[in-house]
């Protein structure tokens, strides 16, 4: 004959594994705004700009985000921030003595 299920106990342990994805993803959440530099901004800041990007339905827009977020989460991040926060060409050129960027090893 066929043991009979407890259902009660596998309810608690579903409700337990649902807690734990929920503070896991939680905390993710705030590492992902931590990694970003987000959390320099002030929350009301913060939670406009995300309640902006969630109300955004312009799949360009959606797609660049997209293809910005996969370049950080590839590990490219650290060039992709200098990129972001280097001077632009036109300022680069008027260095003096500054090497071309092919001339060093490993420049991009």
């Amino acid at each position: 004959m066929r043991k009979p299920r407890d259902y009660d106990s596998e309810l608690k342990a579903l409700e337990q594994k649902a807690r734990q994805l929920k503070s896991r993803r939680q905390s993710q959440l705030g590492e992902l705004v931590i990694a970003t530099g987000a959390d320099s901004l002030v929350a009301e800041e913060l939670a406009g700009a995300l309640l902006a990007a969630a109300a955004t339905s312009d799949l360009a827009t959606k797609e660049a985000w997209r293809k910005r977020g996969a370049v950080f989460f590839s590990g490219e991040r650290e060039s992709a921030g200098n990129r972001a926060t280097s001077k632009p060409p036109s300022d680069r050129q008027t260095v003096s003595n500054a090497p071309s960027p092919g001339s060093e090893p490993g420049a991009a």
